[in-house]
């Protein structure tokens, strides 16, 4: 097996970032996302660390995947969740552990932060993606989500 490693990323990483999140948004949601919003809005979190991070995953010193982790304050239970987000795995890394390194860097930041846990959303239909999860050891939520869109 060759070397997997996990790092935060930088602004050097944007064109990756970019490219990945686009092709997620086309594979998992068939949506075609505006590049120079997409790329302004991973700027803003590269740009402002209180919004959340990025991790990238490199194998043998190349970029293969990443994902983006933002908080949530919880007055509940009086501390932050990491929700991860924008989960990509290049297709030639996927089902090799690429995922699963990223997930267990948030999990350690996550803790070593004093978060009181760890949360994502998944689509419906992604089952591959939910017994992953699962897998981890996440547990479906009893909560469904709505939003509404501004502009």
């Amino acid at each position: 097996m060759t070397d997997l490693t996990i790092r935060p990323a930088t602004p050097n990483d944007l064109d990756h970032l970019v490219a990945w999140n686009a092709a997620m948004a086309a594979e998992t949601e068939d949506k075609i996302l505006d590049r120079e919003v997409l790329t302004s809005g991973m700027r803003g979190v590269l740009d402002e660390p209180r919004r959340g991070f990025y991790l990238i995953a490199e194998r043998d010193g190349e970029p293969v995947g990443s994902l983006l982790v933002t908080y949530e304050w919880s007055d509940w239970r009086n501390g932050d969740f990491f929700w991860i987000q924008s989960v990509y795995v290049v297709e030639s890394a996927r089902r090799s552990g690429v995922f699963r390194a990223l997930y267990a860097a948030v999990e350690q930041r996550a803790r070593e932060a004093g978060a009181v846990g760890m949360r994502l959303y998944v689509e419906h239909e992604n089952h591959r993606a939910q017994k992953t999860y699962e897998g981890l050891g996440m547990q479906r939520c009893d909560y469904h989500m709505y939003e509404v869109e501004f502009g």
